[in-house]
C-alpha cells in the first residue's frame, strides 16, 4: 500500500519518487539525499517545522501536510510520534496543539536569556543609530528601577543610574510600563509621583491629572509614551513598552536626550525607532502580534 493507505502502487500514483522531497526542499531546506545535511536532520527539521505549523494555528493532519509537502500518513505518523512525546495534544475533532512539554521549555529558554543580556545588544545599536541614551527599567511597586543605561554620543549626565529608582508616573519608562495596567490604577501612581515631588525638589512636576490621563490613553493607542520634562527639566525622552509571550508588559526602554536635541519633531520621528526596537526586544521575549 501507499503511503495514503488507498491500496494503490507508489510508482503508479507517483512516477518520480523524489517530487514530494523536493517540494519540501524548496520550502524548507535541502533534503537528506542531497549530501548537504546529515541523515535525520530532514526529519528532524520537519518535526520542528510540525510544531510551528501547529502554532501558526494550523490545526489538521490534511492541512500540516499540505503545509509540509508530505504525504498524509508521514505527517500522521510524525504527529503521533510528537503527542506520544508531549510536544503536541490532540483533541478529537478539535485537531492538535501544543504540548505541555513546550511550556516547561519555554519558560527554561527565558531563564536561560536573562532580561538585560538580551536587551544589551538593541539598546547599544540603538543608541548608536540615534546618538541619544537608550534605558530600560522594570517596576518595583511605584517605582521604576533601571535595568540597563547605554550613554549616547552627546556626552551628557542624566540622574538616571543602573539600580536606581524613580516614580513609574512620571518617567518615560515608567508611563510605558503603565501601559500595561488597567487605567484605573494609573491616577494611584499619579498621586504617588506628585507626593514624592512635595519632598523632593528635583521630583517631578506633571500636568493636571485629566491632561495626564488624556495624554496616557493617547499614548496607549500609539504604544509610545513621550516625556516631555515632566521627570527632569532639560530632559526628554520617547519610551515604548517590553511584552512577553503572554502579552504582559515585563519592561520599557527609552531614548532619552536634552530638550534641545529632543524637540516635538524630532520625538516624532525616533518614535517609531523605539517601537521597532522594542518590538523586536518583544519577539525575543516570545511576544508575538496579534
Amino acid at each position: 500500500m501507499n503511503d495514503e493507505g488507498q491500496g494503490t502502487p507508489a510508482r503508479t500514483r507517483n512516477p518520480h519518487p523524489r517530487s514530494s522531497q523536493a517540494t519540501l526542499a524548496s520550502r524548507n531546506g535541502p533534503s537528506e539525499g542531497d549530501g548537504s545535511q546529515p541523515a535525520g536532520a530532514q526529519t528532524l527539521l520537519r518535526g520542528l517545522t510540525l510544531l510551528e505549523c501547529v502554532a501558526d494555528g494550523v490545526r489538521d493532519v490534511q492541512g500540516l501536510s499540505a503545509r509540509l509537502g508530505t504525504p498524509r500518513s508521514t505527517t500522521h505518523r510524525m504527529l503521533g510520534a510528537l503527542v506520544a512525546a508531549g510536544y503536541l495534544h490532540q483533541i478529537p475533532h478539535h485537531g492538535y496543539f501544543l504540548g505541555s512539554k513546550l511550556i516547561g521549555l519555554g519558560d527554561k529558554a527565558l531563564e536561560q536569556r536573562p532580561l538585560v543580556a538580551l536587551v544589551l545588544p538593541h539598546c547599544e545599536r540603538l543608541a548608536h543609530e540615534v546618538g541619544d541614551t537608550v534605558h530600560v527599567g522594570t517596576i518595583e511597586g511605584p517605582d521604576v528601577v533601571y535595568l540597563a543605561k547605554v550613554p549616547g554620543r552627546r556626552g551628557l549626565e542624566m540622574r538616571s543610574r543602573v539600580g536606581s529608582r524613580m516614580p513609574l508616573a512620571s518617567t518615560g519608562v515608567g508611563r510605558a510600563l503603565m501601559l500595561g495596567m488597567d487605567p484605573d490604577r494609573w491616577q494611584a501612581l499619579y498621586d504617588a509621583a506628585l507626593a514624592r515631588a512635595g519632598v523632593d525638589d528635583t521630583g517631578p512636576r506633571l500636568p493636571a491629572w485629566e491632561d495626564y490621563s488624556r495624554d496616557m490613553l493617547t499614548a496607549r493607542e500609539r504604544d509610545i509614551v513621550f516625556d516631555r520634562e515632566e521627570n527632569e527639566i532639560g530632559i526628554r525622552c520617547v519610551a515604548a513598552p517590553l511584552r512577553d509571550a503572554s502579552g504582559r508588559v515585563v519592561a520599557a526602554l527609552s531614548v532619552a536626550s536634552a530638550a534641545p536635541f529632543m524637540s516635538e519633531q524630532r520625538m516624532d520621528e525616533v518614535a517609531p525607532a523605539v517601537r521597532a526596537v522594542a518590538e523586536a526586544i518583544s519577539g525575543e521575549l516570545g511576544w508575538r502580534r496579534r
